[in-house]
């Protein structure tokens, strides 16, 4: 059989397995890559090109980058490239039916989670924070909703505990790779059908926000300790340290100070690593420190925060973070001091 003439749409990290996978693959002939444009990032705002662009680019491929895809032109440039089929994943747009009704074989599309859960932006975030089991990978024929086309093959993995969304993001990309060049053959020979998404289980993952990250000690124990790991890498998860008043006893004099000899004054931190105990006491409160942690009840339970970082400085263990900022028993995490307007960078 002849390379079926493929376009890939992608943005993100996630979307490169797949992409080297299908250039590889002998059974398709990757003729363009459209991706979204460069944005400014790192400390002085330079354009940086997309994960995908950058692989495009070492591939050899030819990219388009529509600032939006219904644009006077793009239709245009994607027509002339004459594709057969448009593999997707992770572009950030959605299509329109002028590009879904190009090609012959339509447009797939890999999205990752069991479709119909988790339609949406954040699929494997939002499977951490609630607290799901099991997520995967589904391949779609697209249609014009947000990922509401109708399936055309599924592989699913077991989420491990403890798992960060950065680990699990890791390895559904690869498993993405994998179904992608499992289910092509089957699709393209017309033994694959698609089937309609039932109507039951549909649930959907909104894209992130920063605030999202902001914790809520008022919440069970467990909640808590699932968000962190879900907003592992971005936006983390963060809150404010607040010191215990200078008037209370502490139990000795060296524990007053910060690194800089100086009060121990409220700053945000950004927790990274914690586990579930049993306790309880005031939301927020810090019930014990040490070399193993810091104990921060919760609304149910209590969480031993492992490893932490303060606004502007590293990630550390507990034992590290208190040898310069010690945390005591009576202080406490909470929202920020009126006025503040920092949420977490």
């Amino acid at each position: 059989m002849k390379p079926v003439r493929c376009v890939y749409v992608g943005t993100a990290e996630i979307a490169c397995p797949s992409l080297a996978r299908l250039v590889d693959w002998p059974g398709a002939e990757v003729v363009g890559v459209v991706t979204q444009p460069d944005r400014p990032a790192g400390r002085h705002l330079q354009l940086q090109p997309s994960p995908v662009k950058r692989l495009a680019l070492e591939r050899g491929l030819p990219v388009l980058q529509p600032q939006r895809v219904r644009e006077p032109g793009f239709l245009d440039a994607l027509r002339a490239w004459a594709p057969e089929l448009v593999v997707v994943m992770a572009f950030g747009q959605i299509l329109p039916a002028s590009v879904l009704q190009l090609p012959r074989y339509g447009c797939v599309n890999l999205h990752a989670s069991l479709l119909p859960k988790y339609r949406g932006a954040a699929p494997i975030q939002w499977a951490l924070a609630n607290g799901e089991t099991e997520t995967g990978v589904t391949l779609m024929l697209m249609d014009e909703g947000m990922d509401t086309g109708p399936i055309l093959a599924r592989r699913s993995l077991r989420i491990q505990p403890g798992e960060t969304a950065g680990q699990l993001h890791d390895r559904l990309a690869e498993l993405a790779a994998e179904l992608l060049v499992e289910a092509l053959p089957e699709y393209l020979a017309g033994r694959l059908t698609p089937q309609p998404q039932p109507a039951e289980g549909v649930s959907y993952a909104p894209r992130l926000r920063r605030e999202h990250g902001r914790i809520d000690w008022s919440r069970p124990a467990v909640e808590i300790e699932r968000r962190i790991r879900a907003f592992d890498p971005w936006p983390g998860s963060f809150t404010w340290w607040w010191p215990r008043p200078e008037g209370d006893e502490v139990p000795d004099a060296r524990e007053r100070s910060d690194a800089g000899g100086g009060r121990r004054r409220p700053c945000l931190v950004k927790i990274w690593r914690a586990s579930v105990e049993e306790g309880e006491g005031p939301p927020g409160q810090v019930l014990a420190s040490g070399p193993a942690g810091v104990v921060v009840a919760c609304g149910e339970g209590v969480l031993r925060v492992r490893e932490l970082q303060r606004e502007g400085g590293r990630r550390l263990a507990a034992r590290e973070f208190l040898a310069g900022h010690p945390i005591l028993p009576g202080d406490r995490f909470g929202p920020e001091p009126p006025g503040a307007s920092r949420d977490g960078e």
